[in-house]
């Protein structure tokens, strides 16, 4: 008998980071949608880790993420001011563990200095760009934040309407967002 859970009837995250001047961040919508039902509209997918050195959002399965987001502490404890280390351990771990390899989420993370995503293939990608999204939407929301990237000054505002650009188009993606920022002044 097949799943009546499975990706890809489960559909709402949409997640985007954005990181200029000095300062990152990663925001989240909060809609988890089942088929064409809207099961919660006020979710948590972005959240500070590492007393909030690092921030994190998730797309996919919650449960998973948040297993995750605990093993990305683990690391971020063995390896200090280190993301990107932290994160290839976490992704080689994430890889070869037998039970983790059923997890089912991607996760943006970044600190004052870098944004990676992580994903269960080991994937540990530094963008190209000052900008990332994972999720249903993710393509509309970073479409529209590279969009506004040269002409908008304040990272958090491009955040925000690239974010409600997102929610325009795609019926995954809410306008109750989660907004965490980091400064690299207040980090240094």
């Amino acid at each position: 008998m097949a799943s009546s859970s499975t990706s890809a009837d489960w559909h709402g995250t949409t997640i985007l980071a954005v990181r200029k001047h000095g300062k990152v961040v990663i925001a989240g919508d909060g809609q988890v949608s089942a088929g064409a039902t809207i099961l919660k509209a006020n979710a948590r997918k972005v959240r500070p880790l590492a007393d909030g050195t690092v921030i994190a959002g998730f797309a996919g399965a919650t449960a998973d993420a948040l297993t995750l987001f605990e093993r990305l502490e683990q690391k971020l404890e063995r390896f200090p001011a280190q993301l990107a280390r932290a994160c290839v351990e976490l992704a080689k771990e994430w890889r070869m563990d037998r039970a983790l390899r059923r997890l089912d989420a991607m996760l943006i993370v970044a600190d004052a200095r870098e944004t990676l995503l992580l994903t269960g293939a080991g994937d540990v990608v530094e963008p190209e760009h000052s900008v990332i999204a994972v999720g249903s939407g993710g393509n509309y929301a970073l479409a529209a934040a590279r969009a506004l990237y040269d002409h908008l000054d304040d990272a958090e505002t491009i955040a925000r309407q690239a974010m409600d650009i997102a929610a325009d188009i795609c019926v995954y993606t809410n306008r109750s967002l989660t907004v965490q920022v980091l400064s690299a002044e207040a980090r240094a």
